[in-house]
């Protein structure tokens, strides 16, 4: 499940009429990169949550026979291949927010698509590197113990107020550590920790009854940091886990930092990099 409903304001004006999930990094929007990690990992039926102006999401995984007729008729097979491959990486379904009221709520759209199933959420602003698989190991550790999973990362503690910060506990496996409290956003002094959650989760269904009796958090949404503070703190329940992440990632939810993920990850492609390299260094000495 990727929620994608929110209004993308950092982008304005650019996502006036444009979602902030389709703004691309490098040749490819947001979205596919999230899509991607989540279809390599295994995932073959992947929710949408939307909200207005959202229609150019649907259609850039939709078949565009026009295009692809063109593109066949020229003999651009290459082109075609990158086309055709939006519209075959899974069974992707939209389901529309109505109000954005916060990532809680978002989820908790999606219980009539996941019913009695486990389920993953992706949110797009964090994009994780394909060459640091992170999807896949928590989808192991909710195997593992039938709890809920959430992906951590040590950040600058000037910056954990910008996160949802983890209370955790060691356990028995390296790079898993049990969560025992989390604060949303909190304050530097306040935080319990420097491992902020990301934007990766794995659930149980049983996290939308928790959702449906969740009041409003901070900033007046319904937050799921609230539910799985909730699931954390209960004796009987699985628990809340948390899967602690060293790679890359990119984070595009800030105009800066989607400049530096574009300039990351152009710079390692092997069609663009070996041109790039060289002139982010001259560049780099002008400054």
């Amino acid at each position: 499940m990727i929620p994608a409903a929110g209004l993308g304001t950092r982008f304005l004006p650019a996502t006036k009429a444009m979602p902030k999930e389709m703004l691309p990094v490098v040749d490819k929007p947001a979205i596919q990169y999230v899509v991607e990690e989540a279809t390599a990992a295994g995932i073959d039926d992947v929710l949408i949550i939307i909200g207005r102006n959202k229609n150019n999401l649907s259609n850039h995984f939709d078949s565009v026979p026009e295009l692809e007729s063109t593109l066949e008729r020229k003999g651009d097979h290459s082109k075609l291949a990158k086309v055709q491959h939006s519209s075959e990486l899974a069974d992707i379904h939209f389901v529309r927010q109505g109000e954005p009221k916060g990532l809680g709520h978002a989820v908790l759209r999606a219980k009539a698509h996941v019913g009695d199933h486990p389920f993953a959420v992706l949110l797009g602003d964090d994009l994780i590197d394909e060459r640091d698989p992170l999807l896949t190991t928590m989808l192991d550790e909710h195997t593992k113990r039938g709890a809920a999973i959430v992906a951590l990362m040590e950040v600058d503690p000037d910056s954990i107020h910008l996160y949802g910060a983890a209370a955790v506990e060691a356990t028995d496996d390296e790079g898993v550590v049990k969560v025992t409290g989390l604060v949303e956003k909190p304050a530097k002094e306040d935080a319990p920790s420097n491992l902020a959650i990301i934007g990766r989760y794995v659930l149980s269904p049983s996290v939308f009854e928790i959702l449906e009796r969740t009041e409003p958090g901070k900033g007046g949404e319904i937050q799921l940091t609230d539910a799985l503070q909730e699931m954390a703190a209960d004796p009987d329940g699985p628990g809340v886990y948390g899967v602690v992440f060293r790679g890359r990632r990119y984070d595009t939810g800030d105009r800066v930092d989607y400049i530096k993920a574009i300039v990351q990850l152009a710079a390692d492609r092997e069609d663009l990099g070996p041109e790039l390299r060289p002139w982010f260094k001259d560049f780099a000495a002008k400054l």
